[in-house]
């Protein structure tokens, strides 16, 4: 049969038909009741329960991957690209209070590779089953002549919800002496890869089949790690402390007395820690009249950080704006039961330390 116009051209519709036809048993593990109708409409259809929710706020994130996708060209490993972003669109919302409801990804590329996109798609699935968030829809685009070969790019927007007396707003709640809680990321995550690799691949001449002394795998196998996602952890910690009504249960009042605000909360924010490290994305969430000060040395780091540390040449200032440092999400709560998380955050698997304090400033974060 003579090849159509179109796929000569470099744009398959029938391959990407034939591709697609197997995506709704690669979804149905992220089948939430709420979602209406089937992906492959011309939208993604979510009936929010509004009858759990007093006043619903709906949150909003959209993010890519980066350039960690070269390590996914180079490997040609892609099952776990998906889950990268997922996570991470997911901690986005968290720091919020918001549960996750609903995802939708975009995927452009020059020829679609049918075992690629199943890679990819298998990713998005299992981290939205892990999330509880519906996989609603997305869109897959063929190229050619706009990436080069054997790439793509991904990026995905995700909707969630909180209740309003429960969103987390740590520019009216935090106080002076209040305690930083970092939580152990599993590696880079998604950012500071454009010099991650420069200083692996190009500076110390690695490959990504490389075995540095104090990795347990690859140096590609490493920088591959999936970005942890803390959404779940986030929803048990505010339901432990923060309580039904958005302040602590220890704290509720009799009826008839005045309302506590929610400054009253255990838990007062929390910061995902990715491009910018520290010290921009913890300024998000202070009010001006306060800093956070961050203590190195007062958590484990991991090898990859202390070999980029002592190999990479670049100032610890820098390498601590560019890199999470093997923190991943920070909370700041109430110093009086800072312990009381610390202990339940481990409980739950998660490696945490105290890294930090509020102290009196001007809105910013200093890693001293």
């Amino acid at each position: 049969m003579k090849q159509k116009a179109y796929a000569a051209a470099g744009v398959d519709i029938d391959l990407g038909n034939r591709v697609k036809a197997t995506l709704p048993q690669l979804l149905a593990s992220t089948h939430r009741r709420e979602v209406l109708g089937k992906v492959g409409g011309f939208g993604g259809l979510f009936a929010l329960d509004v009858k759990k929710y007093r006043e619903p706020i709906l949150v909003s994130s959209v993010d890519g991957v980066g350039t960690k996708l070269k390590l996914a060209f180079t490997l040609d490993k892609h099952d776990t690209i998906g889950a990268d972003l997922v996570n991470h669109c997911v901690n986005d919302i968290a720091v919020l209070g918001a549960e996750p409801l609903f995802f939708l990804d975009y995927l452009g590329t020059g020829k679609l590779e049918p075992h690629v996109f199943t890679d990819i798609i298998k990713g998005f699935a299992r981290a939205c089953a892990e999330n509880n968030c519906a996989l609603i829809g997305g869109e897959t685009a063929q190229m050619p002549g706009f990436y080069q070969k054997g790439e793509y790019d991904v990026s995905g927007t995700i909707v969630g919800v909180v209740e309003k007396s429960k969103m987390l707003n740590g520019q009216k709640t935090i106080r002076r002496g209040d305690v930083v809680i970092g939580i152990e990321s599993s590696g880079l995550h998604t950012n500071g890869y454009s010099l991650g690799r420069k200083i692996f691949f190009e500076q110390l001449k690695l490959k990504p089949s490389s075995r540095v002394p104090g990795l347990k795998g690859t140096i590609g196998e490493e920088l591959l790690k999936e970005h942890i996602s803390y959404g779940p952890l986030v929803q048990k910690l505010l339901k432990k402390f923060n309580g039904k009504d958005g302040v602590s249960p220890s704290q509720k009042q009799k009826p008839g007395s005045a309302t506590r605000q929610p400054s009253q909360n255990i838990v007062k924010a929390f910061a995902h820690i990715t491009g910018g490290g520290f010290v921009d994305n913890i300024p998000r969430v202070l009010s001006k009249s306060l800093d956070v000060v961050i203590k190195k040395g007062s958590w484990d780091m991991l090898p990859i950080f202390k070999i980029i540390e002592a190999k990479s040449g670049v100032p610890d200032e820098e390498l601590y704006q560019v890199f999470n440092m093997g923190i991943g999400m920070v909370s700041i709560v109430s110093a009086e039961k800072a312990k009381d998380v610390l202990k339940f955050i481990r409980a739950q698997k998660h490696k945490a330390w105290i890294i930090g304090e509020v102290v009196k400033g001007k809105g910013e974060a200093r890693v001293v």
